[in-house]
């Protein structure tokens, strides 16, 4: 079983379908929690929160690259409307994963800097909230064309450049 499971860690595309979620579901329950610890007013349930969203946010890096390494193999598997759904997951995710930069930024911020400023602590607090809601909503762009590559059920438009 941990020799299946170490091949298999060694496919990229396996690696990536792994990660991919994490950006998404990681963020949704950090934001939750850094909203829930906002109307709480406690700083501990903050920095919980934070980490969660940090690692959520961090976690773009290794999807992005994985799923870049995964391309050549997914190109076989797919048929013609897969690919052209590949072809517009790698643009958004190459063009979107950005907003995870900005919200790892500003997290780390909003982690370090209010132990030397504690006023801080609120404003870049907000700024992690809307950071994250628009990583959020990078990341479900990115994850709506990249449901679509090799499952045809998802398929209820048709694949980019065809409509």
């Amino acid at each position: 079983m941990i020799e299946r499971l170490l091949r298999d860690l060694r496919q990229p595309e396996y690696v990536h379908t792994l990660l991919n979620p994490l950006p998404i579901y990681g963020l949704g329950l950090g934001l939750v929690g850094l909203l829930i610890a906002l109307c709480l007013r406690s700083r501990a349930a903050q920095v919980t929160a934070l980490f969660l969203i940090l690692i959520s946010a961090a976690s773009a890096w290794p999807a992005v690259y994985f799923g870049e390494q995964a391309k050549s193999q997914i190109l076989m598997l797919a048929d013609e409307d897969g690919r052209a759904w590949l072809a517009d997951h790698e643009k958004r995710a190459e063009r979107l994963q950005y907003f995870f930069l900005a919200l790892a930024l500003v997290t780390v911020a909003a982690l370090l800097v209010p132990k030397k400023w504690p006023r801080a602590a609120i404003p870049l607090v907000v700024a992690t909230v809307v950071l994250a809601l628009c990583s959020l909503g990078a990341g479900m762009s990115i994850a709506y064309a990249g449901g679509k590559i090799r499952h045809r059920e998802f398929r209820t438009v048709p694949p980019p450049g065809n409509n």
